[in-house]
């Protein structure tokens, strides 16, 4: 069931799924929104609540100032103070939303019970110029779909596709605006290796060994320096969670098992 909270002036949306069992926070990746979760929430069944925010300047949130490591784990903290979640969680991360966790559970230790980490590299350097100019290629709003769709172009009508927003006085929009997502990327430029280290919970590292955003080597070495930590490759890129759905539920449910 979808449900909101007002951060100052702004409206973050997020979905809880609902049900009996332990409380799963799960942050989406990039150009995303929480609904992204809901094949893992009927995966899961009754054995955990999975509750996903649209994080900010995604899907029905409303967009912020920043998209700092700072804003965007400020609101997930907000999300749990509402929701009276004062006992530890387990927390899931995908892409953006994977480092937007390892700096939530860094931060907030006493809130985090056990951390999975989706594909989201210690050490970013976006490519740059080719992202650039897919983002800068899109358009936010158009009066038809269609229109919205053809200027996405053929990568990013596949991302937006099915999640664009019809506006109150016609036409539709993106679910993010593209400059808001090329700040995301270059907020997220840098080493977090501190951040990975700085958690002592349970961590559980899905990696898709494809991969162009998470390298073996990388991978290899944040299992090996951070105690606790186990590792589930999956073959296929950076979007085996889509591709791969039933590998990916699969092993955060057999992690989440051993808590």
């Amino acid at each position: 069931m979808r449900h909101e909270l007002k951060i100052d002036d702004r409206t973050l949306s997020y979905l809880d799924f609902g049900g009996p069992g332990r409380p799963l926070l799960a942050l989406h990746g990039g150009m995303s929104e929480g609904f992204a979760f809901a094949g893992l929430a009927e995966a899961l069944g009754d054995a955990w609540r999975v509750i996903a925010p649209d994080q900010r300047g995604h899907g029905d949130s409303d967009r912020a100032a920043d998209y700092t490591r700072a804003g965007y784990v400020s609101d997930a903290v907000a999300l749990l103070d509402h929701l009276g979640l004062d006992a530890p969680v387990a927390l899931l991360g995908y892409s953006l939303g994977g480092l937007n966790a390892v700096h939530l559970a860094a931060a907030h230790p006493h809130r985090i019970s056990a951390l999975i980490d989706v594909d989201a590299a210690v050490e970013i350097n976006p490519a740059g110029n080719e992202w650039m100019a897919f983002l800068q290629g899109m358009r936010y709003t158009a009066p038809t779909r269609e229109e919205l769709l053809a200027a996405a172009g053929p990568v990013g009508s596949q991302i937006v596709a099915q999640a664009l927003r019809p506006l109150p006085d016609g036409g539709w929009r993106l679910p993010f605006h593209p400059q808001d997502m090329l700040d995301s990327v270059e907020a997220c430029r840098g080493d977090h290796w501190a951040a990975w280290l700085g958690s002592e919970c349970p961590a559980l590292l899905i990696h898709g060994t494809r991969s162009a955003s998470l390298p073996q080597e990388q991978a290899d070495a944040m299992v090996s320096r951070r105690p606790g930590t186990t590792y589930a490759p999956l073959d296929g890129d950076h979007f085996v969670p889509f591709t791969d759905p039933e590998g990916f539920h699969g092993a955060i449910g057999k992690f989440l098992a051993t808590l």
